[in-house]
Formats: C-alpha cells, sequence, structure tokens
C-alpha cells in the first residue's frame, strides 16, 4: 500500500490513495491552518471506523441478517503531552434492521474488534479500545 501527501500551503495537505481518491487535511486556525479539511488524528479514527464497519456488516450479511443501516460512533480521547497518542477510543454501534439477532450483532463486532480490523487492533497498542451496540427496528 502507498500513499502520498502534498503539501499545499500553510498547514493545508491533499492525501491521494493507491487507489485513485485524495482527501484535504488542514489544521485549526489557532494552530496556523485555514480549517479546509480533516484533521489528520481525525482521519485515523474514521479509517478505525471505516474497517471494523465493513467488517461488521461483512458478517452480518454472511450471517443473513437484514441490516438497513449501520454506524459507527466513535469517542476518543488523547494524552495530553507528545506525542499525543490515543489514549482511550469507544465505538458504539447503532444497527438498524429487521428482526436482527442481538447475539449475531455482538458476535460480529466482537470478531471485528478481536481478529479481523486491523486499524483498531493497532490503534489498541496504545489506547483501550472498547466498543457496545444497540439495535433498532
Amino acid at each position: 500500500m502507498k500513499t502520498i501527501v502534498r503539501w499545499v500551503n500553510d498547514m493545508t495537505m491533499v492525501g491521494e490513495s493507491a487507489s485513485g481518491h485524495a482527501i484535504v487535511m488542514d489544521g485549526p486556525k489557532e494552530a496556523g491552518g485555514n480549517n479546509l479539511g480533516i484533521r489528520p488524528m481525525e482521519m485515523l479514527l474514521l479509517g478505525m471506523g471505516g474497517c471494523t464497519t465493513i467488517d461488521v456488516m461483512s458478517m452480518l450479511k454472511k450471517m443473513r441478517e437484514e441490516v438497513r443501516d449501520c454506524r459507527a460512533e466513535i469517542s476518543a480521547e488523547r494524552a495530553d503531552d507528545h506525542p499525543k497518542v490515543f489514549t482511550k477510543i469507544h465505538i458504539h454501534f447503532v444497527v438498524e434492521g429487521v428482526n436482527l439477532d442481538e447475539k449475531k450483532v455482538g458476535k460480529a463486532i466482537g470478531l471485528s474488534a478481536d481478529k479481523y480490523c486491523s486499524a483498531s487492533i493497532m490503534l489498541g497498542k496504545t489506547a483501550a479500545v472498547t466498543h457496545d451496540f444497540e439495535i433498532h427496528e
């Protein structure tokens, strides 16, 4: 896997993926940025959320669960001192569907957290990663 991050100006950068997609990253005005894009540390959380949601949806589909919507609401805390790594990350899944089996949803989330989601497992090396879920019909 290879990516490129190009500096534009001030604290603004454009990240380009090997798959041909791009995203603007920037810092807040108080740090010399222009607030034109997502913060790089936010991007880490979004990547983790995308990784685990793909896992969960893939497994629930294989389990033949009828999911209409799934979202991962992620909250995180960072260290006060440099390096300001994530110290706590909590993922709250909200899964909507028809007659969803609570055990299957829990199993899919647990397998993602413990075995499949490389992003959350990697971030779990510095942060306590927890998760829970709720189901809506």
